[in-house]
Order: C-alpha cells, then structure tokens, then sequence
C-alpha cells in the first residue's frame, strides 16, 4: 500500500465526518476565542478530503505508483465524497434535491456504461469535460457550505449548481455517445466478420461440391 493509495482511503474516510458536521446543526466548537459552526467544521473535512485527489494523483505520476487499485478506487472516492455532501445539503435545504438527483443519477449512469464497454472489451476514458465536471462540483459543494454560513453568498452558489447540472448533463451525453459509437462499431465490425466467414464458408461448400460432381463424372466417364 503506497502513499497515492493511503490518500484515496482517507478520502473515503472523511466521508462519515463530512456527513456528520452537516447534519448536526447545533454543532459548536470553541477554538482560541472563534466559535466554529457545523458549517465550517464541514468545510474544513471537505476542503482537506478534496486536497487528497489533487495530492495523490500528482503523487501517483510524480512517483510512478500508478496502481491498479488506486485507478479503481479513486473515482469511486471521488463520486463517494460529492454524492455524500450533496446529499447531506439536501436534508439541511441548502439545495433542491432535484439537482442532487440529476448529478448523482448522472454518475451512477456513466459508471454502469464505463462497466458494459469494459465487460465488451471498450475502455471510455474520462474526457476533458468530466475532469471539469469534478473541479466545478468541488468549488459548488464549497459554494454552498460558505453561503449557508454567510447567506448573502448563497444565491452565487445557486448560480455555481446550475453550471454544475449543465456541465453533468453534457458531459453523460458525451459519455453516451462515445458508448453507443463504440458498442455500433463493435456489432458492425462482429457483423463484417461473421459475414466474411459465411462467405468464405460458401465459397468452400461450392468448391467441394464440385468437387463431388467432377469425381462423379469422372467415375461415370470410366464406367462408359
């Protein structure tokens, strides 16, 4: 267990602590004369749990620990951290639950297309716009933590989760259509090939028939 793979597990370990801050709204901490509300306690776990993906990635290159269980679990990690903080601020109503269902269906939704290309031999890397999509949920989780603290920022942050659900929506009918280019190419290319081979197959089928019909004419030649 490498350090890049250490990180991605604390990632997912702060998960309960992020959810836990949110919820507990009379939550209060004094620390040297401030007092620290719920919600910034919550910051604090979320903007530390989102330094490890930047760290560990930049960690996993630089040190040329790319593993195969850091591939996986990273963007589990990720979906895990920002469908858990959506979700917490849905039951605290800082934001409209129909958002958090686009955003979370969206990545249940790509994930299971990435899971049947790759059971079909296909690899849909993550494109450009889905790298954007994690960048801008991190800045609109943050967004809105800071506007439920201080609420004059709360109608930015509303602003922020509208680009968010756009760049989702986007970003799956990328996805989807990079899945169905490759699953149609993939039938097409099984459809050339069984096509080939039907033909070939005729070819020999007619090849030996006459064959057959040149060795029963030579026989009946000879019987003559």
């Amino acid at each position: 267990m490498n350090l890049p793979n250490l990180l991605t597990l604390l990632r997912i370990f702060f998960v309960p602590w992020l959810v836990a801050a949110l919820v507990q709204e009379d939550l209060v901490l004094p620390l040297r004369g401030t007092v620290i509300t719920n919600d910034l306690l919550a910051l604090a776990i979320f903007l530390a749990a989102s330094a490890t993906d930047l760290l560990d990635g930049y960690l996993a290159r630089r040190w040329k620990q790319v593993t195969t269980i850091g591939t996986l679990l990273d963007p589990i990690a990720d979906k895990l951290l920002i469908s858990a903080a959506l979700i917490a601020l849905v039951q605290i109503r800082v934001v409209p639950a129909w958002m958090v269902v686009l955003i979370v269906g969206r990545e249940f939704a790509v994930t299971g297309l990435r899971s049947i290309a790759a059971t079909a031999g296909y690899t849909i890397r993550a494109s450009e716009l889905g790298k954007t999509k994690m960048l801008a949920q991190v800045i609109a989780v943050t967004m809105l933590l800071l506007g439920k603290h201080w609420p004059v920022l709360a109608p930015w942050a509303m602003l922020w989760m509208w680009g968010v659900v756009g760049v989702a929506m986007i970003s799956a009918a990328a996805y989807f259509r990079k899945f169905w280019r490759k699953i149609d190419d993939g039938i097409k290319r099984r459809r050339r090939v069984e096509l080939l081979l039907l033909d070939r197959e005729e070819k020999r089928e007619r090849l030996r028939a006459r064959r057959r019909e040149a060795r029963a004419l030579e026989g009946e030649e000879r019987g003559y």
